[in-house]
């Protein structure tokens, strides 16, 4: 575990729902400034942390108090690692939409659209796996080369 607070993870799985509607509307409507406000709210996840992110103070504020209490916990580095890669789409596809190329809106928008809409409907998280497997390749500190 990492020294990151543990975090109740039904949070991050609302989050993904959120974050599937607010892309397929970008999708469906093309208006990139609510892929831009969706980069924003990547951003916040994932270099101020997951507790001030928007989505995370609507869970604990709006649903939160109408689940049971879970005893339920998970690492918050790959779910902030996941917010980095939701970030980088969101802002690529933000930055096609807004400069016209519109296939790169579309792509970076659909691929951020396809990780959210995994952990949304089956609690698989692309990018937490994605920081798993890369802990997993990279050489440990002090260990024997």
């Amino acid at each position: 575990m990492s020294a990151q607070p543990a975090v109740d993870p039904r949070g991050p799985r609302f989050a993904a729902i959120v974050t599937t509607v607010v892309l397929v509307v970008v999708l469906a409507t093309g208006w990139w400034p609510l892929l831009a406000a969706q980069t924003v709210v990547f951003a916040i996840g994932a270099f101020v942390g997951l507790k001030p992110a928007p989505y995370s103070v609507l869970y604990r504020l709006l649903v939160a108090p109408r689940l049971q209490p879970t005893d339920e916990r998970e690492d918050a580095a790959p779910l902030r690692f996941a917010q980095v890669v939701g970030f980088a789409f969101a802002l690529v596809g933000t930055i096609g939409y807004a400069f016209g190329v519109t296939a790169l809106g579309i792509v970076a928008t659909a691929l951020a659209l396809f990780a959210a809409f995994l952990n949304a409907a089956f609690g698989f998280c692309l990018g937490c796996e994605m920081y798993l497997l890369l802990q997993r390749l990279s050489p440990r500190a002090g260990s024997a080369s």
